[in-house]
């Protein structure tokens, strides 16, 4: 819609102006005295209370249309419709159909893809991003185009590297997921108390990562997960998400574990999240579960047990119609207790009310004064600028080739399908960018460029382009070849089947090189990691870098990267497979740990060949690293109960039975930049715990960013806290704290930590 954007909203007669705009508060319009009164709009009780009167008000048929995404109206009661479902995954998206763009808010700020940002190893960045985001979420609110309850982020495990949304996760270690979880999700919903500023949910729980492979499914996949595996691996960004990120929402997922789907599970939905994590939310289903385990998955006969069975194991909002659909009739039959909806609507309403939505018109509520000034303003696309630039990874540089020279470099080649485009770089779940920067514009601002794309698209079905691309890089100083996938080949319902460029990209690679005049620097766009072994291994490809897929800015940050104006400090936050560990391992088999006749899944178990491992990344100046300080012992306090069985406390500790609170390891690490450039450096500490059959081979235990000056030094600390870090989980998913030797691994620097129980002899009174 072209000019001023105009909602004339007539609901009981009442329309409030808000930055040039007609808009209505979603409920309590404190021009009607009638609703002024009810008990729910006042702002001076606690919310509970004023959930409480507003379930006590609503008929069984209103309560049961509030069960879905796109709730009901309540007019009677004053209060709108409203649409649960937004994105806002890297960026207000509008994947959802909560929020629209257009009038003033033509796009918002699209961030690099979630697997680019991780690679920053950046938890304030991440921080930082989810603010904004949130910043032009609630401006669009205002501006009566957007909701408030934003299903993102995505935290699955990246476990297996074929899969196709493996773009919007944080990669496969799970410190690193948790971490993201918390960081982006205080970010988006800020840190005012009880109030919400948007509501994020975290999803998809759980052990959710195949989408369609091999014959195999989402709505049809049964995850066979082991209690060892569930706690170790695919709880721990959930986990985090919830009890240090404070997260308003968990989404179940479509697939089964176990054989129960998970949207139905109550020992997941009700006993964990809500019991263990203590959720302070809803629950929602990814859209059309409930219908997805009743006509895919054939558990239950009908439908109304279906929807009583998603309700009584904790499910609180359906996205999709099921609910509302049958959850009546499941009542009538006996199946369900009408308190059970009750008690779906208390977390709901209850967020709903946190996000200030029951207390007036946007204009008077703390976010008020947010609007279309505050969607895509150059402060915020700075910040996609930078997030990209942190997030590229430089993978080989030869020579050194890179930086490439504003003297020597005066005419670069800029060749490959991905070299000139704009919505791959910001992959999957995105809205409508601000404006794009692709990379040949990018290459552009540093030197004149000679295009040729060498292939049609990702697909690279012929060789039809080649000898225009092969004579660019013989008439040029240096060749920069832009390759990878997009979301023809990775992306949500398709999956990979196997680790290599698409079609002839190889081959025009290692063409191009062949003939080349100048150096060659091969720049890749991918959100799963990509077989470039010929690469890697031939010397006429100088250079390689990741970029991802780093949003509207990225053809600026890869030239940035290219010519030195920044000097990467990105690290991959998965690992990179050569082709073969693919043979014999399906995607359908969830077991983290190696085992006869397989190879194991992500840094932590696999010990075979990669291509390039996880936390790789190179940098144009050299880091060193030197522990400073760190304890060569450490005691763990035991409960009162246990001290006198610490003798017998065998070789690991129960996490229940020791006092965790404060046990924390500080390790005090100089990190000396030994180059001529500045340089960003990121710390990851890993701990190789005592050799066992319950622990892996290394886990990440902490992970620090800091900017380091040329030939300056800086400490940092890091605090490892034991019972979560330093701990494993037993095969009955029991955590335990290994005594003995613990080996802390920074880059080439070691130290040996020794873990000991408390004993009757060290107590102190």
């Amino acid at each position: 819609m072209e000019g001023t954007l105009i909602f004339f909203y007539l609901l009981l007669g009442s329309v409030f102006i808000l930055n040039g705009e007609a808009r209505a508060p979603f409920a309590c319009n404190p021009k009607r005295a009638g609703f002024r009164a009810f008990p729910f709009c006042q702002i001076r009780l606690p919310v509970s209370e004023r959930v409480r009167d507003l379930i006590g008000r609503l008929t069984l048929q209103e309560k049961v249309k509030l069960l879905v995404d796109n709730a009901a109206s309540v007019p009677r009661l004053g209060i709108q419709d409203y649409e649960w479902w937004s994105e806002a995954l890297h960026g207000v998206s509008n994947v959802g159909p909560g929020t629209k763009f257009g009038g003033k808010f033509p796009g918002a700020t699209s961030f690099p893809q979630v697997i680019t940002t991780a690679a920053s190893f950046n938890a304030s960045l991440w921080e930082e991003i989810g603010r904004v985001v949130s910043d032009e979420a609630r401006a669009m609110y205002n501006g009566g185009m957007g909701g408030l309850t934003y299903w993102s982020p995505n935290v699955n495990i990246l476990r297996d590297p074929r899969w196709g949304r493996g773009q919007e996760t944080p990669g496969e270690d799970p410190v690193v997921a948790g971490k993201y979880a918390a960081s982006y999700v205080r970010g988006l919903q800020g840190t005012d108390g009880n109030r919400l500023k948007v509501a994020a949910s975290c999803k998809h729980y759980t052990a959710y990562d195949l989408d369609n492979w091999s014959g195999v499914d989402r709505f049809h996949f049964n995850a066979q997960v082991t209690k060892q595996d569930m706690v170790d691996t695919y709880d721990v960004p959930f986990r985090e998400c919830v009890m240090e990120g404070k997260v308003a929402s968990v989404m179940c997922s479509y697939n089964q574990v176990n054989g129960i789907p998970t949207c139905a599970d109550p020992k997941l939905l009700r006993n964990t999240i809500r019991g263990d994590w203590r959720l302070n939310g809803y629950i929602v289903s990814d859209c059309d579960s409930v219908g997805v385990f009743y006509s895919n998955q054939h558990y239950t006969s009908t439908p109304q047990e279906a929807a009583a069975d998603a309700i009584k194991a904790g499910l609180d909002l359906d996205c999709g119609p099921f609910l509302g659909l049958h959850t009546e009739n499941a009542i009538k039959k006996g199946l369900l207790t009408e308190l059970d909806v009750n008690n779906a609507l208390t977390n709901t309403l209850t967020v709903q009310m946190r996000l200030g939505m029951f207390d007036g018109p946007p204009s008077a509520q703390p976010y008020g004064h947010l609007g279309p000034a505050d969607v895509c303003s150059p402060a915020h696309q700075e910040l996609a600028l930078e997030a990209a630039r942190q997030g590229i990874v430089l993978l080989k540089n030869h020579g050194p080739t890179l930086p490439l020279s504003h003297i020597r470099h005066r005419t670069v080649a800029v060749i490959g399908p991905n070299s000139d485009v704009t919505v791959t770089m910001i992959g999957n779940y995105a809205g409508i960018a601000c404006g794009y920067t692709t990379p040949l514009q990018g290459i552009g601002r540093y030197a004149k460029t000679i295009h040729q794309e060498g292939c049609a698209n990702v697909g690279c079905n012929d060789d039809k382009q080649f000898g225009p691309a092969i004579t660019a890089a013989t008439q040029a100083d240096a060749t920069v070849l832009i390759m990878g996938l997009d979301q023809s080949i990775e992306a949500e319902f398709r999956d990979r089947g196997g680790l290599l460029l698409p079609g002839q990209q190889q081959k025009l690679v290692s063409k191009v090189a062949a003939a080349s005049k100048g150096p060659v620097v091969l720049v890749l766009m991918s959100g799963g990691p990509v077989d470039i072994s010929f690469a890697k291994n031939d010397p006429r490809i100088s250079a390689i870098v990741w970029a991802g897929y780093p949003g509207q800015a990225g053809g600026q940050a890869i030239a940035d990267v290219l010519f030195g104006t920044t000097n990467p400090g990105g690290k991959l936050p998965m690992t990179w497979y050569p082709q073969e560990y693919l043979n014999n391992l399906p995607m359908t088999n969830m077991a983290m740990r190696s085992g006869p006749g397989y190879p194991g899944r992500t840094y932590r178990f696999y010990q075979g060949p990669v291509v390039y491992p996880f936390g790789y990344g190179l940098s144009y100046t050299h880091f060193i690293h030197t522990i400073a300080d760190a304890p060569l012992e450490v005691v763990v306090p035991l409960d009162g109960h246990r001290r006198s069985n610490a003798s017998n406390a065998g070789k690991a500790i129960r996490v229940t039975h020791a006092r965790c609170n404060q046990l924390s390891l500080s390790v005090h690490v100089d990190v000396k930049n030994q180059g001529s450039k500045d340089g960003a450096h990121t710390l990851l500490v890993f701990s190789r715990p005592p050799a066992g059959q319950w622990a892996p081979r290394k886990q990440l235990v902490a992970f620090e960013k800091v900017h380091v000056p040329a030939g300056s030094q800086q400490r940092v600390s890091v605090h490892i806290h034991v019972c979560k870090f330093l701990s494993v989980v037993d095969r009955s998913g029991i955590r335990r704290i290994p005594l003995g030797d613990h080996k802390i691994h920074i880059g080439d620097a070691r130290h040996s930590v020794s873990l000991k129980p408390e004993t009757l002899g060290v107590i102190k009174s």
